[in-house]
């Protein structure tokens, strides 16, 4: 069916990603279903179809809206920044705050899933790949623009940093759900994002420092 334009098709489409994360969590994404997802959403499998071609397709739009939400975010924390050490702690501390959401829980369930799915499906692994490469790059630029507020470099390439912040923050969900007595969400990111970026980044001595 053709995807037609319409002036509800924007609140359409929102709900249903809503539903779809929702649906998802709940039931895991091979067991939901597209009828429950219309259901949940209250629109018809017509309604689906207009938007969406699949689940798959349906996941990225998922994917791709929760990577353009958490860049924004960075990028307004890095552009309230000052300058010095106890910005990167601040910094760590608010981005920590984020797991505290709801939502946050409910995207791990999701993502994880599928991700499982995608080392097995090479196709769906890579299309992943492509949205995950997308999702670094605006992380990577706000890293970079916080280490230039700071006065600090990278010692590393910046993709491979990124690589290993997002692997302590996924890593970090995983403890924090089966134990969050012991590692609230986002306490790992409190305790060590300064100590990362400290350790891969050397102060940028100023012209006059070094003449």
């Amino acid at each position: 069916m053709p995807k037609g334009v319409t002036k509800r098709r924007p609140q359409t489409r929102a709900a249903l990603l809503r539903a779809a994360l929702e649906v998802f969590a709940e039931q895991g994404f091979h067991a939901a279903t597209i009828e429950q997802i219309c259901a949940h959403a209250g629109y018809t499998r017509g309604a689906f179809y207009s938007n969406f071609d699949s689940k798959e397709e349906l996941f990225f739009a998922l994917f791709d809206e929760h990577s353009d939400r958490l860049a924004a975010r960075l990028r307004t924390l890095v552009a309230q920044m000052g300058t010095g050490e106890p910005t990167v702690e601040r910094f760590a501390q608010i981005v920590a705050r984020d797991e505290l959401e709801a939502e946050e829980r409910a995207w791990y369930l999701v993502t994880t899933e599928f991700t499982l799915h995608a080392i097995r499906t090479p196709e769906a692994a890579r299309k992943l790949a492509e949205h995950d490469a997308r999702a670094r790059a605006a992380v990577a630029e706000a890293v970079t623009e916080l280490a230039t507020r700071l006065g600090r470099q990278l010692t590393v390439d910046i993709d491979g940093f990124v690589r290993l912040l997002v692997a302590l923050r996924e890593g970090g969900q995983a403890q924090s759900y089966v134990e969050p007595e012991v590692y609230p969400p986002g306490e790992l990111e409190r305790r060590f994002l300064p100590a990362l970026l400290s350790t891969f980044s050397d102060p940028v001595m100023s012209p006059s420092a070094e003449s």
